[in-house]
């Protein structure tokens, strides 16, 4: 495992949820952080918080649909910070509609958010990673990566592509040190995105978003010689974690 303290991570989705959530955990962990999210002014008031904590932070915001924005945030991440000791993608959105309504824009944006910047981020952040033989690059899935759900015409398959990206990256990785991997909640979360596609028996036992993620830092330090091109699970993980830190 890799010492992180005052070291750089990347992460998306950061303005709310689980996002925010990893965002306060790696500040706390004092990871200095290039946060992105479309949420221009909860962005903000994100990173306002987590400066009052302590952190450096690096607020980008960025329209990760666009192959164009997504690569110009990118560039100001690194020219910033330098290479990232971890990239974690977290970023998604999931608009449930059937194969009769959905639209090719829709399902374009969906898949673009999830997948074309887990490339592009990837892309930007890899040959750093490969010049330092050292790297852990994260990609958040669900369910939806290993199976199929009806009205998910752009969710789905765009988690399963992230699946399919880990494994290609993790063995090009190996020889490099740079674990990647996908990782799933385990449990239901209490998210904006949750909220309004969770069925009420799942609503009725979610949890905190907090509670699972002390995975992220432990991913931030992590190394191929530990773990990679494996599906992780953040409520065993982050209870690993915890009982680590009591030991």
């Amino acid at each position: 495992m890799i010492d992180i303290k005052g070291k750089a991570a990347i992460l998306t989705g950061a303005a709310e949820g689980w996002g925010y959530q990893i965002a306060k955990a790696l500040v706390g962990a004092g990871m200095k952080l290039a946060l992105m999210d479309v949420q221009a002014e909860k962005l903000r008031r994100a990173a306002e918080e987590f400066k009052a904590m302590g952190g450096e932070c690096l607020p980008i915001v960025v329209d990760l649909a666009s192959a164009e924005a997504t690569q110009a945030a990118a560039e100001e991440a690194l020219a910033y910070y330098g290479t990232p000791r971890v990239l974690i993608h977290n970023a998604a959105v999931l608009k449930e509609v059937s194969m009769l309504d959905v639209t090719f824009d829709n399902w374009r944006r969906e898949m673009n958010i999830i997948i074309q910047a887990a490339f592009i981020l990837s892309k930007a952040v890899w040959p750093g990673m490969v010049g330092a033989k050292s790297g852990s690059i994260v990609f958040i899935s669900s369910g939806s990566g290993i199976k199929g759900f009806v009205k998910e015409t752009a969710y789905t398959p765009a988690k399963h592509a992230q699946e399919g990206l880990m494994k290609v990256l993790a063995m090009e990785g190996e020889p490099f040190n740079i674990a990647v991997n996908t990782i799933t909640p385990g449990i239901a979360i209490n998210t904006p995105m949750s909220a309004s596609h969770y069925t009420p028996e799942q609503q009725a036992r979610w949890v905190d978003p907090a509670m699972i993620a002390p995975a992220f830092v432990y991913l931030a330090g992590l190394d191929a010689k530990t773990t990679t091109g494996h599906r992780l699970d953040a409520w065993q993980l982050s209870e690993a974690v915890r009982v680590g830190q009591k030991t």
